[in-house]
């Protein structure tokens, strides 16, 4: 007999139902704070459902609400009085679309949480290993600021469409958020002071903003000021506040480039305390791989490959229905999305190193309707999980496959 507690997690406050096989409640409704004599509460309340109804083992389940779960999450798996009990935690997103008829309401939450343990289909149960926990917030946090990263650049170069539009659709260096493209945009005033600068002296700001590293100043200035000449003109009204949003935007965006590259040194530190063969692989470095490692964990806990695969939620859900069959396989996209983010980095990383990938990389691009590389990535990332499993599981070096010669 199992005793299935659903919890609602809330900043200040939880909200736990107690159901038995038949989906009925066998317990009290428990309100309790989320801190450790709230938790304490909670042990206490279950133990004595339990022992109420001579129930064998008991789940709980509650839904993924930032860090406001994790330290519960942890007292429960390590409660000596529920060890008995064999106790399992299962944190998850509950799918609520076929329970939509019900009112929405704190006590409803805990419900469907205790029904969604009672039904199955769950993940892995919550079983932190404190090996991994630093070296995991490392890379989680570095996953957060590249995210946040990604927003500000594409929030400046939104800005920078209405600066310079042209700039925008075609840059003439490799990026507009580079040192010197970045100067000249925030520095001078407007599209037309650019376009009436002298060329001698744009090649100069440009040559000093990049440390000489442009071989052509003047050839680059010429293709900055007719980018300029060729652009939307700006309201004069709106050309202060646009330049002062887009230096604020650029402050924002050296500081978490900053933050990222401190992470990456603190993971790195992280990682000398680990084995790690997968930066035997072309490609791969300590960050990427920190990540994966610090995701899978102990990988004695995954059976196979496929296991690592749905873990990370790189599997596809099929599209057919009586004859008809779909062109499009949606990724799942249940799993870790951190993991999920580490190995499809890594597989871009890798395909630009690697013979086999490259190849495997380009077969994937080529048979895309749609979504070229997006879609060669993960594919690839589903290849790479293979090689990584296998590597982590005999801790063994990357060896380049031997290319099978077929005689004409």
């Amino acid at each position: 007999m199992m005793l299935y507690v659903g919890i609602d997690v809330g900043l200040k406050e939880n909200k736990a139902r107690f159901i038995d096989d038949s989906g009925n409640d066998c317990w009290n409704r428990l309100a309790f704070p989320n801190d450790a004599d709230g938790a304490v509460a909670l042990v206490r309340e279950t133990c004595r459902a339990l022992a109420r109804h001579g129930f064998q083992a008991v789940a709980f389940g509650m839904e993924a609400t930032s860090f406001y779960t994790w330290h519960l999450a942890l007292y429960l798996t390590g409660a000596a009085e529920l060890a008995p009990f064999g106790p399992q935690v299962y944190i998850f997103n509950p799918k609520k679309k076929s329970l939509k008829n019900l009112p929405k309401n704190d006590w409803i939450d805990a419900w469907v949480a205790a029904n969604r343990v009672r039904f199955g289909q769950l993940p892995k149960p919550f079983a932190p290993d404190e090996r991994y926990l630093p070296l995991q917030r490392l890379t989680r946090h570095r996953y957060h600021l590249v995210q946040q990263l990604t927003r500000e650049k594409n929030y400046f170069l939104s800005y920078l469409f209405l600066k310079c539009s042209r700039l925008a659709q075609a840059c003439p260096l490799s990026s507009p958020l580079g040192a010197s493209a970045a100067a000249l945009v925030t520095e001078y005033y407007s599209a037309e002071e650019i376009a009436a600068a002298p060329l001698e002296e744009l090649a100069q700001f440009l040559a000093e903003k990049s440390k000489n590293k442009i071989t052509t100043p003047e050839i680059v200035a010429a293709e900055f000021q007719k980018a300029a000449r060729d652009s939307y003109k700006l309201p004069d009204k709106l050309k202060d506040p646009v330049n002062r949003i887009m230096a604020s935007t650029l402050q924002t965006i050296r500081h978490l480039q900053k933050q990222v590259k401190e992470t990456d040194k603190a993971i790195t530190q992280e990682m000398a305390g680990f084995n790690n063969p997968l930066l035997t692989i072309p490609g791969l470095g300590p960050v990427l791989s920190a990540g994966i490692i610090a995701e899978i964990g102990n990988v004695k806990n995954f059976p196979d490959d496929d296991a690592v695969a749905q873990f990370a939620g790189l599997t596809w859900k099929e599209n057919q229905s009586a004859g008809f069959v779909g062109e499009d396989t949606p990724l799942t996209k249940s799993g870790n999305a951190y993991l999920r983010y580490y190995l499809i980095e890594a597989a871009n990383c890798v395909r630009m190193h690697n013979a086999e990938y490259q190849e495997y990389y380009q077969r994937k691009y080529a048979e895309a309707k749609k979504h070229h590389h997006k879609r060669a990535c993960v594919l690839t990332a589903r290849k790479l999980v293979r090689l990584v499993y296998a590597m982590l599981r005999d801790n063994r070096a990357y060896t380049k496959p031997e290319r099978t010669v077929v005689n004409q």
